[in-house]
């Protein structure tokens, strides 16, 4: 019997070579880039440079100012992911219960996607005006003397209310088609066998959106490592006294304004380790606990 054997035709490659070429130039490029440039140590000109082995990531690593930023993209990453999920799911499940408007209800709950980081920085900084912006004025109101330009506090509460604010809108959509998604058949047995509104969605509903909350914790502890950075840049800059920094606001601090362009590659290198890390812990350890 003879064997059928395929031609190999080069057209799915050449399909598929753009994209490869997207990826190495914007992606593999510049990483490798930034892990040759963390070995070297440059004059602010970039006219000359040496060969330091890991005298940058040793200055990172045991650097105050960047310690206080990993502090507080600790606390500022994981406040922004479970606040977001948390308030979104409780909206997903009241707009799924509501019948009357339902579209209009969920229109206004979605708007917000289509807003970019830096433009909710921006609305952000004019509702936190001292002179024209009506959260200021809200909340000096109650007595509190709220000021985000000198108090680090108040500084962390906008940054990570603006956050929230702008990626509820995600994870609404997410969860609200997840909810959508489970079958009538199943809620209504819940029903039957459970009266507990609370009891039935801790125990029947919630347990059904675990692959859906898997994802949106994985993108939105990315979101508020990466995607917050124009949220900072237009509202507090990382002021006061770097109290609002993140890593990856601190790379762009020191490589661009401060023109360490090893510092700030041994910091990325770093990041992208940290980031590395916490991708194989969620997948290793939580998704185990996830049933599909």
């Amino acid at each position: 019997m003879k064997r059928v054997q395929f031609e190999h035709s080069p057209i799915p490659y050449l399909f598929v070579a753009p994209q490869l070429l997207i990826i190495a130039i914007f992606f593999l490029w510049p990483a490798g880039q930034a892990v040759y440039q963390s070995f070297l140590l440059e004059d602010a000109f970039g006219l000359s440079s040496q060969f330091v082995w890991f005298r940058n990531y040793s200055d990172t690593i045991f650097n105050e100012s960047w310690l206080q930023s990993a502090w507080f993209t600790a606390i500022f990453s994981t406040l922004v992911t479970f606040l977001s999920l948390g308030l979104a799911l409780l909206l997903a499940v009241k707009a799924n219960e509501v019948i009357r408007g339902a579209s209009t209800y969920k229109t206004l709950l979605m708007w917000a996607y289509a807003i970019a980081p830096p433009v909710a920085g921006l609305m952000g900084n004019l509702m936190f005006n001292p002179l024209i912006g009506d959260m200021y004025h809200f909340m000096n109101s109650f007595g509190y003397d709220f000021d985000h330009k000198l108090h680090e506090t108040d500084a962390a509460f906008v940054v990570i209310l603006i956050s929230v604010w702008k990626q509820v809108s995600v994870n609404f959509i997410f969860f609200l088609s997840g909810l959508q998604g489970i079958p009538k058949s199943v809620t209504e047995a819940a029903t039957m066998d459970c009266k507990s509104p609370t009891r039935r969605f801790w125990t029947i509903t919630f347990p059904l959106l675990a692959p859906t909350t898997f994802f949106l914790m994985v993108t939105n502890i990315t979101y508020a490592f990466f995607e917050t950075f124009g949220i900072i840049d237009t509202t507090t800059q990382g002021a006061p006294g770097g109290a609002t920094t993140t890593l990856v606001y601190k790379v762009f601090q020191d490589g661009f304004r401060g023109a360490d362009i090893g510092g700030s590659s041994a910091q990325s290198v770093v990041l992208m380790l940290v980031v590395l890390v916490l991708t194989v812990i969620q997948f290793r350890f939580i998704e185990r606990k996830v049933h599909y």
